[in-house]
């Protein structure tokens, strides 16, 4: 491996720590992002870490404020429910194009990723919160899976995005909804090897806006 490649090897592995940071709350809204500090916390150069956070600022997980430096982006209620519109507007198109494409290797995908996320679930409505990291990954595993046969790569990039941010307001309030998330998710499964895209639209919409009130209800989010 040559330096060129090591280097971007290096940027690309302290952008994806400081992204998950970000999302799972180990860097706080508004929290101030020093240079300094953030060398020694993640042993790289402080021009890779500005770079770095110049990168996580075109994302929107931190905000750029010129000769004062870095800090994580805030959250609200407003954004919460704007980015909330935008990944259903995105899941919903991705599911009719996924439903329509995918066979047999999809199936199975799908049903593989909710038998997971079922998993999780049980043991999160036990009060077992030590394994949040775990059951959102498998969260977004599951619906990952339901739009995987959508035939577009750039669409799936985007709504990777937008459901990172989203899951950034999840973790951020502990959003566990127990039974309810997880009938929804059930049901999802079924609407997706059945094909039916129509109930799979109504669902999915109930669900995304069922853990925006969630969130709004036990997060202290302004309304």
């Amino acid at each position: 491996m040559n330096l060129i490649d090591a280097s971007a090897n290096l940027s690309g592995e302290i952008h994806d720590r400081l992204r998950r940071d970000i999302i799972f709350g180990r860097l706080g809204p508004g929290e101030r992002l020093k240079l300094e500090g953030l060398r020694g916390r993640y042993g790289v150069s402080v021009s890779t870490l500005r770079e770095t956070l110049s990168r996580l600022a075109s994302e929107g997980f931190v905000l750029a404020e010129g000769q004062r430096g870095f800090e994580v982006a805030p959250i609200s209620a407003a954004n919460l429910r704007e980015i909330a519109t935008l990944r259903a507007l995105l899941e919903c198109h991705a599911l009719e194009l996924s439903f329509a494409a995918g066979g047999i290797d999809w199936e199975a995908g799908v049903v593989a990723a909710h038998h997971k996320l079922a998993q999780m679930e049980a043991r999160m409505a036990t009060g077992d919160d030590t394994i949040k990291e775990e059951w959102k990954r498998y969260d977004w595993e599951f619906h990952r899976a339901l739009i995987a046969a959508c035939g577009s790569p750039e669409l799936v990039a985007v709504h990777s995005s937008v459901f990172d941010k989203y899951l950034r307001y999840q973790m951020l309030c502990l959003t566990h909804r127990g039974e309810i998330a997880a009938g929804e998710h059930q049901a999802l499964k079924e609407a997706a090897l059945a094909r039916d895209a129509t109930r799979a639209r109504a669902i999915l919409t109930g669900h995304i806006e069922g853990g925006v009130q969630h969130c709004l209800a036990v997060g202290g989010l302004e309304i």
